[in-house]
């Protein structure tokens, strides 16, 4: 998955909030090390540094660390940006005393090397901090259609089901194994804005990298207006403005430490 696709920047605005709320539950200390695993355009790193933390963003995307560079010479901020996964992170044992991802990590294709280079990284005194979301809601059914259909059409066989990392019990059974004992569990949620339910869509179509990487299977098929308007329906359904649009996501912050 090319996180680069399209524009990712809308996307990273609309989540900001929820990366201020990370940062929040980090409890990020000035001269701290934090590392800020998927950064994308730098949302959480770049309010770390804020903070005075000493940041490092990781991502995928060198097109999204670009982005990210430029806003913390726009800020006028300290704060590096390097390329890795989730599951090698180009960072020594212990380096960091908060690693933090903002709805990144979850999309890590194999989630317990993810978890394990996260715990690597962390300080034996430090913390894990991520976001998640649950799996309800109008964007979670939305964004099924999609998937459903790329599944359908590509031939994608079944595969064991994805970690569920808004999930407690889950998460101690992924972390547990680096000593991660501890982890507190905080509920929030995002409104996602737009003018209407349609332009909502237009938007997310046109702009969004996992629907600009779905849309051309869909259209090969013949099947891009059908999919668009099963998940129009569904926003529209579900819309809270009369006179605009707004629906509203559900996710966790979890914060997890070792024991002792």
């Amino acid at each position: 998955m090319d996180w680069g696709l399209g524009q990712y920047e809308l996307t990273a605005a609309q989540l900001a909030p929820a990366a201020s709320v990370v940062v929040d539950h980090a409890a990020v200390q000035a001269g701290e090390r934090v590392v800020d695993v998927g950064c994308g355009t730098g949302n959480a790193a770049l309010l770390a540094a804020e903070r005075g933390a000493r940041v490092i963003g990781i991502d995928p995307a060198a097109r999204l660390l670009e982005v990210a560079r430029a806003q913390a010479t726009a800020r006028g901020l300290e704060a590096t940006f390097a390329l890795g996964e989730a599951a090698d992170l180009p960072l020594d044992d212990g380096e960091a005393r908060a690693v933090l991802s903002v709805f990144a990590v979850i999309f890590a294709p194999d989630a317990v090397a993810a978890a394990g280079e996260m715990a690597r990284v962390t300080a034996p005194d430090g913390r894990i901090v991520l976001s998640a979301w649950i799996p309800d809601g109008p964007v979670r059914d939305a964004v099924a259609v999609m998937r459903e259909a790329v599944g359908r059409l590509g031939g994608a066989p079944a595969g064991s089901p994805p970690m569920a990392w808004h999930d407690p019990d889950a998460l101690r059974d992924l972390l547990a194994p680096h000593g991660f004992g501890t982890i507190d569990i905080h509920e929030h949620s995002l409104a996602f804005t737009g003018a209407s339910a349609r332009e909502y869509v237009d938007s997310e179509s046109e702009n969004h990298p996992l629907a600009i990487a779905g849309r051309a299977l869909v259209q090969s098929h013949g099947e891009a207006d059908t999919v668009r308007e099963r998940m129009l329906a569904i926003f529209e359904a579900a819309n809270e403005d009369p006179d605009a649009f707004r629906v509203t996501s559900r996710y966790i912050v979890a914060v997890a430490r070792r024991d002792g």
